[in-house]
């Protein structure tokens, strides 16, 4: 009997794409790496150079649905598997998790998802033995795979449980399972533009926001779409673009974007017409910010330092804290981070949180405006750490946020008056155009 011959990954249309998802969602369930420290910069995995533009993004919407549908995963694999998931094999769990994702939620015929996972453990030497496993599962999966995701549709396992916990406690269970639903659809993506709001929209098969983005559900390069190469917008979701906003007119003020990297709010507030600092303390990161505003032909200051202890020589009328937070918002953008934070990720991160605040009230003149936002969900880095700040500084007082400052959305204000965007916000018929980030941020005067 002749020796199988298994086909290189450059044989087989789609099978370097798949490999690559393998290899990256090892790095976040394994590894515990970051999807965007292997998808951009230094430690961007090096098979994506060789990618089309149809394979990376084939790639990344097959690790998105994985981790976006991970929970729901396990189970029906679970109960497809008598003896469970191989464990001394990870292409083989991955093999497993892209096919079955493919059949369940992606338009993929059943029998290319199959072969091609098939083909992925083959050409691993760990994981080749389990390769008929894979085929025999897959072809289980794909006729008895929707009725076991039936089973457990009400159970909402694609959240992390310590996060499903948290947000049913503060947001109620019926908040919190709309949460869920909606971080589990993929986004559209956002766009925030220098003018002619409607032209763009049309030009980008979009629509209008009420809150003055652009919503498309382009694919593809970002870097190819009509008028990204002349600077005439960036992508910023629709939450995100809302603090910037909350000082008013800034022209002709000086304002700080502490931790500002990537720069869509310094761009922002340079648009319109503030004279703004930039501080992040990663070179590599403010690099980026650099480049992102000489694309937009937009003028920043720009400072490498660690926020929380730059000294200035001035004060400011306006200081921007995005601070690092858990991130839990941005989810449905970034789903690995429902499976990499864990809830002692929260301490740490609160307590860097009230350093910038503290550095910020030294750095704001007698009746400049401090914007501190998060794209958090959890009110620790929220309400609570306002709350606190008000305490702890006197000279800071609160000033609420009015409806008609956020195209009258009173549903994404407190009754604090501050704001907080949920991602099930803005529901649409078609999940995808639906949703914002996860957004808090309130809006301080130094008396």
């Amino acid at each position: 009997m002749p020796a199988q011959r298994f086909a290189l990954p450059s044989e087989v249309p789609g099978l370097a794409a798949r490999r690559i998802a393998a290899d990256i969602l090892d790095g976040v369930l394994h590894k515990r790496r970051t999807l965007d420290d292997q998808l951009d910069g230094a430690g961007a995995h090096p098979g994506l150079k060789t990618l089309s533009d149809r394979d990376r993004a084939l790639m990344r919407r097959l690790v998105a649905t994985v981790l976006r549908r991970l929970g729901t995963l396990g189970h029906v694999l679970s109960r497809l598997l008598d003896r469970g998931i191989p464990t001394d094999a990870p292409r083989a769990q991955s093999a497993l998790l892209i096919g079955a994702a493919q059949i369940l939620w992606m338009d993929v015929p059943d029998h290319a998802a199959v072969d091609l996972s098939v083909r992925l453990v083959q050409s691993d030497r760990r994981a080749a033995k389990y390769a008929g496993l894979v085929n025999a599962v897959l072809r289980r999966c794909a006729r008895d795979g929707a009725p076991l995701i039936e089973e457990v549709r009400a159970q909402t396992l694609d959240v992390a449980p310590w996060l499903l916990a948290r947000w049913i406690e503060h947001y109620g269970e019926s908040t919190a399972r709309d949460i869920a639903v909606a971080i589990s659809h993929e986004p559209s993506l956002d766009i925030t533009v220098k003018s002619d709001l409607t032209q763009w929209a049309t030009r980008l098969h979009g629509e209008t926001l009420p809150t003055g983005s652009v919503r498309t559900l382009l694919q593809g390069s970002v870097t190819m779409l009509p008028g990204f190469s002349e600077g005439q917008w960036w992508v910023q979701d629709a939450a995100a673009s809302l603090p910037a906003r909350l000082f008013g007119d800034v022209a002709g003020k000086s304002i700080v974007d502490l931790c500002a990297a990537p720069g869509g709010k310094t761009a922002q507030l340079a648009q319109a017409g503030a004279r703004v600092t930039a501080v992040d303390r990663s070179s590599n990161r403010m690099a980026r910010l650099r480049g992102n505003l000489a694309r937009l032909s937009l003028e920043a200051r720009t400072v490498v330092a660690d926020a929380a202890d730059w000294q200035s020589g001035e004060s400011f009328d306006g200081i921007l804290i995005d601070a690092p937070c858990t991130s839990t918002g941005t989810i449905r953008r970034h789903p690995d981070i429902g499976w990499l934070r864990q809830e002692d990720d929260i301490g740490p991160l609160v307590a860097l949180q009230k350093r910038l605040l503290q550095r910020a009230a030294t750095l704001l003149k007698s009746g400049g405006t401090l914007v501190y936002c998060t794209c958090s969900l959890e009110p620790e880095e929220g309400e609570q750490a306002i709350s606190a700040f008000l305490v702890a500084e006197p000279s800071m007082r609160r000033v609420p946020i009015e409806a008609s400052e956020v195209a009258d959305l009173a549903e994404i204000l407190t009754a604090e008056g501050d704001l907080r965007t949920l991602p099930c916000h803005l529901p649409q018929d078609e999940p995808r155009l639906g949703g914002l980030d996860g957004f808090y941020a309130a809006r301080l005067v130094k008396s």
